[in-house]
């Protein structure tokens, strides 16, 4: 399912040597990936700019014992940002997402089932070195 973000297209932070420079061209990115490969660093360095960016709201597994439909249904005009979503949505939050249209989403993990999506919101992270820096960008999985 592809449709245009309806909070951010682009979403960048520098935290000490990282650089975060996200560009979203859906409505739902998915990010799956290898182990260790930054999924979660990116996650936190998102997540501290939620101190100062109401437009962002970050989940994760501290919020496990939480009801994610519910803190969702609540949330508007937000870019959610969800690390270890294979632990956290059950799958009527997943269909509920899948069809929300007054939030983004930014999904970290493994599993995509019932979220409605296709290839085009399947994401993966890449790495690179500026000087001392490094940056993260979000590329087409596959």
């Amino acid at each position: 399912m592809k449709s245009k973000p309806v909070v951010m297209e682009h979403f960048s932070t520098i935290h000490t040597s990282f650089i975060i420079n996200f560009k979203f061209t859906n409505n739902i990115t998915i990010l799956t990936g290898q182990s260790a490969s930054g999924k979660t660093a990116s996650f936190s360095f998102i997540k501290e700019c939620m101190a100062v960016n109401p437009d962002i709201l970050c989940l994760n597994y501290l919020d496990y014992q939480k009801d994610m439909k519910e803190i969702i249904c609540k949330a508007e005009g937000k870019l959610i940002v969800i690390d270890n979503v294979d632990i956290l949505l059950n799958d009527e939050t997943r269909k509920y997402i899948s069809l929300d249209d007054k939030n983004q989403y930014l999904i970290i993990g493994r599993n995509p089932k019932n979220l409605f999506t296709t290839k085009e919101n399947l994401f993966e992270l890449v790495s690179k070195n500026i000087g001392e820096q490094t940056e993260f960008e979000i590329i087409p999985y596959l």
